[in-house]
């Protein structure tokens, strides 16, 4: 998915820039599968959030280095370690439990509530009108979810835990419009993550139990961090310079398919139709929130 970042005009890039978020939206379907892989190779859900986000906060570290770009600093610096707990440790983890207790689909399909959540902050907090429309996709959302948790399928788990995870995972990544509203236009991109991942990995740290690790499960939690983390932010933000963000919006919302397809592949996971239209309800009511100027998404989930 993706949230509020500056854009500007540069060079036409080597690669098309649809097929730029088109990219972006694959790599971050397999974050769920690759969460997956690792957690069926036995590394913890919340460990697996601690590596991504340690691993994933050095490849921004060292980007901004690279750049010399600016790290926050002062209140901006507080405001970002604040973040870094709230849309990092919580989102993160949450986001691996829901993969977890109801499958790699089922957590990406939630993940598609954000929207939902944006609207409802930006009404609470920024005073942002709620038209109809906005109305109308929130109980869109919400009778998708409904639908979902009646619905189940073969290999997913529509519980009170997969459901809730989905669900705060959404929340917590609906933060990211708030924080990227105030910040993601005054510094780049990678140096708020910079500061904030190494932040969200320490405070996940109390939780985690390690585990020994196999290479294979190695190899997933370095995918994650270099795949569906760093490089989906570069070739998102990449394609957003020559691309109106209503239309990469549309594009990146493949994402859940690629989850959902993958899932099927590789772990069987097969949502019923009563659960499949209603992650058809909330990616259509997702789309709908996204085209909304108000509800753009952050360059990384």
């Amino acid at each position: 998915m993706t949230l509020p970042t500056a854009t500007s005009h540069a060079a036409r890039p080597a690669v098309p820039a649809p097929l730029l978020i088109l990219t972006a939206a694959v790599l971050w379907g397999l974050l769920g599968i690759l969460g997956k892989q690792a957690q069926d190779a036995g590394v913890g859900a919340l460990e697996v959030a601690f590596w991504r986000a340690s691993l994933g906060g050095a490849l921004f570290a060292a980007h901004a280095a690279a750049t010399r770009s600016p790290l926050p600093r002062g209140r901006d610096l507080g405001v970002t370690a604040l973040f870094g707990i709230l849309g990092v440790s919580a989102f993160y983890g949450t986001y691996q439990l829901a993969v977890k207790a109801g499958g790699a689909s089922l957590a990406s399909v939630l993940l598609y509530t954000a929207p939902a959540f944006v609207a409802l902050l930006g009404w609470a907090f920024l005073r942002e009108r709620l038209g109809g429309r906005d109305l109308l996709a929130v109980a869109g959302t919400l009778g998708g979810i409904a639908l979902i948790s009646l619905g189940g399928g073969q290999g997913v788990t529509a519980s009170a835990p997969a459901l809730g995870f989905g669900l705060a995972a959404g929340f917590t990544y609906s933060l990211y419009y708030l924080y990227g509203k105030a910040y993601f236009h005054t510094y780049t991109p990678a140096a708020l993550y910079a500061a904030a991942l190494p932040v969200g990995a320490l405070g996940l740290l109390p939780l985690v139990s390690f585990a020994a690790k196999t290479p294979a499960a190695w190899g997933s939690l370095l995918a994650i961090a270099f795949l569906s983390t760093y490089l989906a932010y570069l070739a998102y933000s990449a394609g957003l310079k020559h691309l109106p963000a209503t239309r990469a919006s549309v594009i990146a919302s493949l994402e859940p398919v690629v989850a959902a397809g993958l899932a099927a592949l590789l772990f069987q996971e097969r949502l019923a139709p009563l659960a499949l239209l209603g992650a058809a309800l909330v990616i259509a009511a997702a789309l709908t929130l996204s085209l909304d100027k108000k509800a753009e998404h952050p360059p990384v989930e």
